[in-house]
Parts: structure tokens; C-alpha cells; sequence
């Protein structure tokens, strides 16, 4: 979901500096009661994890250009069901700042409108699954529909942030809307592999259940709310 370098330029990318102080903001928001909830320690050890893993979604699995952006697994609700939102959102502005430090520095200027679109849909499934998830359920007890709705809303919410920066930044214009359905529409594979790679992790979760209940992720994954 990179955002093409140009797409937005000159004072119109000013826009995406307020857009990622507000998400960052918000993220830096959640720690407290992250900290609170399993510690400090905890805390540092989940983003850290998140970051790694953020970094090689974007540097080491496969990724193309398709329209006005790049077609990426993020698995952003995978982050989330595992580490919970503070670490998953410190992990994706972290991953994402590492890649165009260290490997896409052409990148960089478009950081404050990829770390919007990382993080806003992070923070609307974190309320996503207060509602589609109940509070007797771990996470490591999802259904297919649950992890296929946090998916969905994940992935909808990076095509619609996508689609409002090329609209924001080339216009109405044919080509351009041409470019944004087609990124929308690579997108629908996301949608799919998303949930089940979910259930997947989760079930592994589930068997090693003294293995992963250490603090490296979130209470939630094996416990009630």
C-alpha cells in the first residue's frame, strides 16, 4: 500500500503530516493502559516482535505495483489478534520508518501518508472487535467470520485511505480512477488469504499456549476479556 512517490507533492502533502501525528498520537495514547494491563517489559517485547515482522512484510515477501500503489500482505489484523493495538500500531509506524530508513528512502516522504493508512484501520478494528468478538472469547477461539469481518474492515480501510490520497492528490480523472480500481480490486485476494492465515496462527497459538503466554503477546490471544 505504498504510496507512489508524486502522487501527492508540494503543500498538498502537508495534509499527511496532521493525518500522522494524529494516528501516532493515538497509538502513543493506548500505551499506558497496554503497560498497565502486562508491564513494561511486555509492552517493549511485543513491539519490538511487531516491528520485525513489519519490516519483513514489506522488504522480504512478495509485493507489486498494481495502480496508484503497491499490493502487500500487511496482516494488520494478525498483528492485532497477537499483540494487541498498542504494539501492532507502534510495530507498523516502526517496520515501515525502518524499511525507508535503512532500504526505500525514496519512500520517506510519503511516510506520513502510509503510517495513516497503516494505522487508522488498526485502530477501527481494535472497536471492530469489541463488538464482533464477545467478552467470555479469546481470541485464540475466533470462527472464520470474525477474523473475515477484522480482515475485511482492515484491508477496506487501506483501500479507502489509498483511493482518498490519489484522489486528493491527481484528481478525478479517468486514468487515475482507472488506477484506483484496479489497486481496489487486487486487493479482494488480500481479503481472502487475510483471515485464513488468522485461524492459522491462531490455532498454532492455541497448541503452544505455554510457549507463547509469556508476554510476547497480547492476555486477550488465550483469555477472556
Amino acid at each position: 500500500m505504498h504510496i507512489e512517490p508524486g502522487l501527492v507533492d508540494g503543500a498538498k502533502i502537508t495534509l499527511s503530516y496532521a493525518t500522522a501525528a494524529a494516528a501516532v498520537g493515538y497509538s502513543v495514547k493506548l500505551v499506558p493502559q497496554t503497560v498497565r494491563e502486562q508491564g513494561l517489559v511486555s509492552f517493549a517485547l511485543r513491539t519490538a516482535v511487531a516491528t520485525a515482522l513489519v519490516f519483513s512484510f514489506f522488504e522480504v515477501l512478495p509485493h507489486v505495483r498494481v495502480g496508484v500503489s503497491e499490493l502487500h500482505l500487511i496482516l494488520g489484523s494478525t498483528l492485532f489478534l497477537l499483540f494487541g493495538a498498542a504494539p501492532a500500531a507502534c510495530g507498523l509506524a516502526l517496520g515501515l520508518l525502518a524499511q525507508g530508513l535503512f532500504f526505500e528512502p525514496a519512500d520517506l516522504p510519503q511516510y506520513g501518508m502510509n503510517v495513516t493508512t497503516l494505522l487508522v484501520p488498526l485502530f477501527a478494528i481494535r472497536t471492530l472487535a469489541e463488538r464482533v468478538i464477545p467478552g467470555k472469547s479469546a481470541y485464540v477461539d475466533l470462527r472464520y467470520g470474525q477474523a473475515l469481518a477484522l480482515s475485511t474492515a482492515y484491508q477496506s480501510g487501506i483501500v479507502a485511505w489509498v483511493a482518498f490520497w490519489a484522489l486528493y492528490g491527481a484528481g478525478f480523472g479517468a486514468q487515475n480512477l482507472a488506477s484506483i480500481a484496479s489497486f481496489a480490486a487486487s486487493y479482494a485476494l488480500v481479503i481472502v488469504v487475510e483471515p485464513l492465515v488468522d485461524l492459522a496462527v491462531l490455532a498454532a497459538a492455541k497448541s503452544l499456549r505455554d510457549v507463547v503466554a509469556g508476554g510476547l503477546v497480547t492476555r486477550r490471544l488465550h483469555h477472556a476479556a
